[in-house]
C-alpha cells in the first residue's frame, strides 16, 4: 500500500533492496512481518491469530501458500498448515476510482476450534511516521482526535462495549513526517465491524511496524469450524490527510450505502425529542409540525414515547404497540397532519433493547442478554439478537407498525452497552436489520446509539445515515464534524439545529451559527419552533432554503479540511465533484491569540482557473469589523493558484460565529 509504482517495476528487486541488513543481537534471519505473523517462526511481535483446538490445546500454525488467485482488481492467497488442518485465506480488493483496499481473512478447520484472535489481514505501518492519529470520545463528545507518538512496543486499543462506541471509533490515522491536512503522504485504516474491535499498531524491535485490527478477542464465544473478520479499508494518501478523507467519503457514499431511494434529495429533518422528550400530546405535535414545516423541514420524525406506557425511560422498552393514552385513534392523525403539511414520516425504535418493567420482559426474561442481577443502562436490558425467537419477534412488531402506515423512515436506537462483548450479538442485529430492509426497502434507516456510539462502515452497509452526537451544541458539532469527515461524507451525517440553550452543554448560541454548523451536512432541526422569535425564524428559513439550493452538489461533495493559521478557526471547503464550485465554511470556535483574523488558504482548485468567491452572510458583520473589507462589498475574482498559496482574510468576527464563503470556477 503506497504510492503506485511503474507497471514495469522489477519487485522482487525492490524487495530485496528493502530487506533488513543482520547485525549483533538480532537472529540469524528477520522472521517475515506477514498479513499473519506467526508466533512459531520466531516472530517478536504481535501474532496475527490465537486458536485452540477443540480440547483446548493452544494450536501454533505454520502455514504455507497453497493457492493464490488474482485479477486485475482483486487477490486472493490461501495458505494452509497440514499439520494442525488449518486453512488461512485473506481476501484483497482494491477500488479504481476510490483507490480504497478492502482485506478480509478467513479461517476453516476440519473440526470445531476456539478462536480467541485472527486479525484482518496485517498491514505494514510506514517508518517515515513520527505519530499516529487514533479516534476517542464519549457521550456528546465523540470523534476526539488522539496524537501518539511511535515508539518501540505497541500502541493497544480495544473496545470490549459491545458495539461500536463514543469511545473506541475503529480507526487509524498514520501522517508520514510532516504531513497536514493538504499536504504530505498520510495512511489511513477503518474496520467495518459494529461490535467492537481490537487495534495494534507494533513497532519491532528491529524498527519495522505491523497495523492490525480485528474483533474484539474472543468474542466468538462458541467453538466453530470458520471464522471470518470483518472488512478492514485502508488508503494511502499523497495530499495529506484530505487524501484519505476523500477516498473514506467516496467510497462509504459510492459502494457501502444502499440508498432507499437514491434520487431522491435528502429532506430536511424535523425531529421531535427536544422539544417534547415523553410528553406526547396530539394537539401540540400537529402544531409543532405546522410550525416545522413552515420552517422548511420536509420529514417529521417521531422520536421515543409513542408506545407501551412510555412516559420515561423506565419501561416499555420491547412493548412496540401504540400507546392508546396519547394516540387514542392511532398515528393516523398525526401522520395525515404531517403529510397534510407538505412532510413525510418517520418514528424511532430500539429494536434490541428491553427493559425489565415491560409485557415482554415480563412473559420472557430469557430473552435478556446476560445475568439477571446485570448493571442497567438507561433502566435497560439487551435482547440476545442470536435468538432467532427474538428477532422474529421483533420483526413482527415493527413491520406491523411499518406496514399499517406510510412511514419512510426508522431512527434507530441503541442506548446502551452490551453487558458482554459477543459477536452473534452483532451478527443478529445485522440479520434483522436486513430482513427489514427487505421487507420494506424504501424506508430509510439511521443508525444511533445515543448519539454517536454506533458508526462505522459495517453498520452503514445497513442504514443510510448516522447521528453523529447527541449533542446539539452547535460549537461542539463543530469539533466533532470535522474530525468525522475523515471518515464520513455529508450525505450520511445527520446534523440538526439545536434550542437557544443546549440541553446537553447549557451553552447559549446564536441561531445563525446554530444553523450554519447544521447545514454544513444533512439538515435538520431539533427544538421546539414554538421559541423562535421572529428573527430566529427568518435566519432558519434563510439558511434552510440555501441548503435545499445547495443540497444536490453538496451530497457528493468532497469534505477537505483546511490547515487553519489560526488555531481557534475550525474551516472546511466542500468542493464539488467536478470541481466547478465550492462552499467554505470558517467557524471561529475561541477567541483568536492575534487581534486580526489570519489568511485562510483554500486546496485542490486549478491553479490557472480564475474563481469568484463571495461572502454569503457578509451582512453579518458585527460593529467591531470596523474595515472596508472587499468580501463585506461583494465577489472578487482570484486565481486557484491565490487562493491556494496567498488566501483570503475574512473580516473579524466573535467567537462563536461562522462565516460562509461560496466559490465559483468561471
Amino acid at each position: 500500500m503506497g504510492r503506485p509504482l511503474p507497471a514495469d517495476e522489477n519487485l522482487e528487486i525492490l524487495a530485496a533492496s528493502t530487506q533488513l541488513d543482520i547485525t549483533g543481537g538480532m537472529l540469524d534471519e528477520n522472521p517475515a512481518l506477514s498479513i499473519c505473523p506467526e508466533a512459531a517462526r520466531s516472530f517478536q511481535g504481535q501474532p496475527g491469530l490465537i486458536v485452540r483446538d477443540t480440547d483446548g490445546t493452544p494450536l501454533m500454525p505454520q502455514f504455507s501458500l497453497a493457492d493464490v488467485q488474482e485479477n486485475a482488481d482483486e487477490l486472493r492467497l490461501v495458505c494452509t498448515d497440514f499439520v494442525s488442518r488449518i486453512t488461512y485465506t485473506a481476501h484483497f480488493a482494491i477500488d479504481p476510482e476510490t483507490h480504497v483496499i478492502t482485506a478480509k481473512a478467513t479461517l476453516t478447520s476440519d473440526r470445531p476450534l476456539h478462536l480467541h484472535w485472527l486479525s484482518a489481514p496485517v498491514l505494514p505501518g510506514p517508518q517515515s511516521a513520527d505519530d499516529m492519529i487514533d479516534v476517542s470520545g464519549r457521550w456528546c463528545g465523540e470523534f476526539q482526535l488522539n496524537r501518539t507518538p511511535w515508539s518501540p512496543g505497541i500502541r493497544y486499543r480495544e473496545n470490549r462495549t459491545g458495539r461500536t462506541g463514543h469511545e473506541h471509533f475503529p480507526g487509524l490515522i498514520v501522517p508520514c513526517r510532516g504531513a497536514t491536512n493538504v499536504n504530505g503522504e498520510a495512511y489511513a485504516f477503518h474496520y467495518g465491524w459494529s461490535g467492537g474491535h481490537r487495534m495494534i499498531a507494533e513497532e519491532l524491535p528491529d524498527g519495522r511496524r505491523q497495523i492490525q485490527f480485528g474483533h474484539a478477542a474472543g468474542m466468538d464465544t462458541a467453538p466453530a469450524t470458520e471464522f471470518e473478520t470483518a472488512p478492514l479499508f485502508a488508503v494511502y494518501s499523497s495530499d495529506g490527510l484530505n487524501g484519505c478523507a476523500v477516498s473514506f467519503q467516496r467510497h462509504l457514499r459510492d459502494r457501502i450505502v444502499t440508498w432507499a431511494k437514491p434520487k431522491a434529495p435528502r429532506p430536511v429533518h424535523y425531529n421531535c425529542w427536544e422539544a417534547v422528550y415523553f410528553d406526547h400530546n396530539l394537539d401540540m405535535l400537529k402544531d409543532i409540525a405546522s410550525r416545522a414545516a413552515d420552517l422548511g423541514a420536509e420529514r417529521f420524525v417521531l422520536d421515543d414515547g409513542w408506545f407501551g406506557q412510555r412516559d420515561d425511560d423506565t419501561s416499555s422498552l420491547s412493548d412496540w404497540e401504540v400507546d392508546p393514552r396519547k394516540y387514542p385513534d392511532g398515528l393516523g392523525p398525526l401522520i395525515d397532519h404531517v403529510q397534510s403539511c407538505g412532510m413525510r414520516f418517520g418514528i424511532w425504535f430500539e429494536p434490541e433493547m428491553i427493559n425489565p418493567d415491560s409485557n415482554i420482559h415480563r412473559k420472557h426474561p430469557d430473552w435478556a442478554l446476560g445475568a439477571d442481577d446485570q448493571i442497567l443502562g438507561r433502566q435497560q436490558k439487551a435482547l440476545n439478537m442470536a435468538l432467532p425467537d427474538v428477532r422474529d419477534f421483533i420483526f413482527d412488531r415493527m413491520a406491523t407498525i411499518l406496514g399499517a402506515h406510510d412511514i419512510d423512515y426508522i431512527k434507530w436506537d441503541h442506548n446502551r452497552v452490551l453487558p458482554m462483548p459477543d459477536a452473534a450479538q452483532t451478527r443478529g442485529s445485522y440479520a434483522l436489520i436486513d430482513r427489514l430492509r427487505t421487507s420494506f426497502p424504501q424506508v430509510e434507516i439511521e443508525s444511533c446509539a445515543s448519539g454517536g456510539g454506533r458508526i462505522d462502515f459495517g453498520i452503514l452497509s445497513r442504514t443510510q445515515r448516522v447521528w453523529l452526537s447527541d449533542s446539539n451544541d452547535a460549537l461542539e458539532r463543530l469539533k466533532i464534524q470535522h474530525n468525522a469527515a475523515l471518515f464520513l461524507p455529508a450525505a450520511v451525517t445527520g446534523s440538526h439545529v439545536g434550542p437557544r440553550r443546549s440541553h446537553t452543554s447549557g451553552r447559549i448560541l446564536d441561531i445563525e451559527f446554530r444553523a450554519w454548523v447544521a447545514a454544513q451536512r444533512h439538515m435538520g432541526f431539533e427544538m421546539d419552533p414554538r421559541e423562535l422569535d421572529a428573527r430566529e425564524q427568518e435566519v432558519l428559513r434563510e439558511v434552510t432554503a440555501w441548503w435545499k439550493a445547495n443540497r444536490d452538489w453538496m451530497f457528493n461533495a468532497d469534505i477537505l479540511r483546511l490547515d487553519t493559521a489560526d488555531p481557534a478557526v475550525i474551516a472546511e471547503q466542500q468542493l464539488a465533484v467536478d470541481g466547478r464550485r465550492f462552499v467554505v465554511f470558517a467557524g471561529k470556535a475561541a477567541t483568536s491569540a492575534q487581534i486580526a483574523p489570519r489568511p485562510l488558504r483554500l486546496t485542490r482548485l486549478d491553479p490557472s482557473a480564475r474563481y469568484s468567491i463571495s461572502l454569503r452572510n457578509r451582512t453579518s458583520a458585527p460593529a467591531l469589523s470596523r474595515g472596508d473589507h472587499i468580501l463585506k462589498r461583494g465577489p472578487v475574482t482570484l486565481s486557484g493558484a491565490a487562493l491556494m498559496h496567498s488566501g483570503f482574510t475574512l473580516p473579524w468576527s466573535f467567537p462563536e460565529t461562522m462565516w460562509v464563503v461560496e466559490g465559483e470556477k468561471l
